[in-house]
């Protein structure tokens, strides 16, 4: 594998500004284009404001890349595929760069950011089914010796999360198809559905949702739009946290939605959202599953993705806190809604509308409770 030192970064052809690693090869530099200073957006507005400077990553918590570009590169599931087959090329990993593993990335990652020039590994993996699909995940995540990680890393599209994934073009569009771990039951993608049927009916903004031959639950891309890449930015980027410990608290992520849409609807949404993770016992409400979208010059909070019942969580709490607490009450929920001007009312009005479209999947704990 070529060593890469300098990267362009592109929005839709369009250069972004170039990205180095600093001369001891330990953290990232980032500059904007000077053209794109004049006619672009600033692609992570706060570790990245839109100005001439010269921007020196931080050693943490990514290693010495930026957020927004950490958002580019695999996760979990996608990174252990990678580091498999750059292993099986008898790449040194340790020695890899943020840079050069972006420049593995290219154009394939997810949102509207590409990076150049690309460095080519591996094969596509067309024409391979579900099934099969399905079947080498298992067999990679199992440590089979013999398993080629390659098809399934580019058919995840560098997709984030710790379950196995790939990217499915039919005559609807294009999906995100999620498989099952060695750990999950063989109805998870049933679950998903439910869980994504009931965050619809309590009013949460969902992309458009199905099982694939009966079983694999499938979302429609929202990083897509009429063929155009949207611009994408978790939480986890904007804030410049690590999700591996929890450190955020839905009192930050409400307040992130206000600053950035600008729109008391969207943080009403996002209410909503921490209400659906509590009463459904979704514990992997992590900063990597709330994510913004730029676009027509605005930025708009994502649709919601990632739902569906994980008891786990970070020793039994949720990844997020809800007033400091990972097994927040009532009176929390209530509390922090009034920090972002939720009046009680209002934030107990959203909560019962949660509550009575997930009566099906309400965790014990929130059954029976007088809201």
């Amino acid at each position: 594998m070529k060593r890469t030192e300098r990267l362009t970064v592109t929005y839709h052809g369009l250069t972004v500004g170039t990205l180095t690693m600093t001369p001891d090869r330990t953290r990232c530099a980032f500059a904007y284009d000077k053209e794109w200073l004049s006619t672009g957006f600033s692609i992570a507005p706060l570790e990245l404001p839109l100005k001439s400077d010269l921007f020196i990553a931080k050693p943490e918590p990514f290693g010495g890349n930026f957020g927004i570009f950490e958002d580019s590169l695999p996760d979990g599931y996608g990174t252990y595929l990678l580091d498999r087959m750059l292993r099986r090329e008898g790449i040194d990993i340790a020695t890899l760069t943020p840079v050069e593993r972006l420049s593995i990335v290219g154009s394939s990652g997810m949102g509207a950011l590409c990076y150049v020039p690309e460095t080519k590994m591996g094969e596509s993996g067309e024409g391979y089914t579900l099934d099969a699909l399905q079947q080498m995940a298992l067999d990679v995540l199992s440590e089979k010796e013999g398993e080629d990680p390659s098809v399934l890393y580019f058919n995840s599209g560098n997709s984030g999360g710790c379950r196995p994934k790939c990217l499915v073009t039919d005559d609807e569009g294009h999906w995100l198809v999620k498989f099952r771990h060695t750990y999950d039951p063989k109805d998870m993608g049933a679950e998903e559905l439910r869980y994504n049927e009931c965050a619809h009916r309590a009013g949460i903004t969902v992309p458009d949702y199905k099982l694939m031959e009966g079983k694999y639950f499938a979302t429609r891309r929202f990083d897509l739009r009429e063929g155009q890449r949207l611009h994408t930015a978790t939480a986890a980027a904007l804030l410049g946290v690590d999700i591996r410990t929890p450190n955020v608290d839905y009192k930050t992520l409400l307040h992130l939605t206000g600053f950035i849409t600008q729109d008391p609807a969207q943080v009403d949404e996002m209410y909503r959202r921490m209400a659906f993770n509590i009463l459904t016992d979704n514990k992997d409400d992590h900063a990597k599953n709330f994510a913004f979208l730029y676009d027509h010059g605005r930025w708009s909070l994502a649709p919601a993705y990632d739902l569906t019942r994980c008891t786990a969580g970070y020793n039994g709490e949720h990844a997020t806190t809800v007033n400091g607490h990972g097994r927040p009450t009532l009176e929390d929920m209530l509390i922090v809604g009034e920090t972002i001007r939720i009046p009680r009312k209002r934030g107990l009005e959203i909560i019962r509308s949660v509550a009575e479209a997930c009566t099906e999947i309400l965790a014990e704990e929130w059954k029976g409770v007088k809201l």
